[in-house]
């Protein structure tokens, strides 16, 4: 297993977004419109994909929020492989990251129709707090931060 440090033009990364975002279209259903447009691949400049026997099974990305702050995005396993803790190696080279950028804090937004993503991030220390941004207001968004 390897875990490859990029940005979002690398077409591994690129691919499984596609799959994610296919899932989250299902899983969203008529939310799906409003949750996509915060989602873009743009300039995301802190990509990881991770690998097992070089096949890519899953990603993950920061995104700088404000001067200490990173927001985590576009988390992913492939669902034949979830439960193995692949997302938490994910979780934790992105949080290192983070950290060697000079951050002191993570946040992040998931969805309460994915109640298994809820419990992961609880999992690893991230307590809830009020939806920021976007999210102010919108029912089906649940809000995390965790101090690094």
């Amino acid at each position: 297993m390897t875990i490859k440090r990029t940005n979002s033009n690398n077409q591994d990364f690129v691919n499984l977004v596609k799959e994610l975002d296919a899932f989250l279209s299902v899983k969203n259903g008529d939310s799906d419109a409003f949750y996509s447009q915060f989602n873009g691949l743009e300039a995301l400049q802190h990509v990881v994909v991770l690998y097992v026997d070089e096949i890519p099974v899953g990603c993950g990305a920061i995104k700088q929020y404000n001067e200490h702050t990173v927001e985590v995005k576009r988390m992913y396993v492939r669902q034949q492989l979830q439960g193995k803790n692949l997302g938490e190696k994910i979780l934790t080279e992105l949080e290192m990251w983070a950290n060697e950028l000079g951050n002191t804090r993570c946040i992040l937004e998931t969805g309460t129709m994915l109640p298994e993503a809820i419990r992961f991030y609880e999992k690893h220390n991230y307590q809830r707090i009020p939806n920021y941004d976007q999210y102010i207001g919108a029912p089906e968004s649940v809000c995390f931060e965790k101090l690094l």
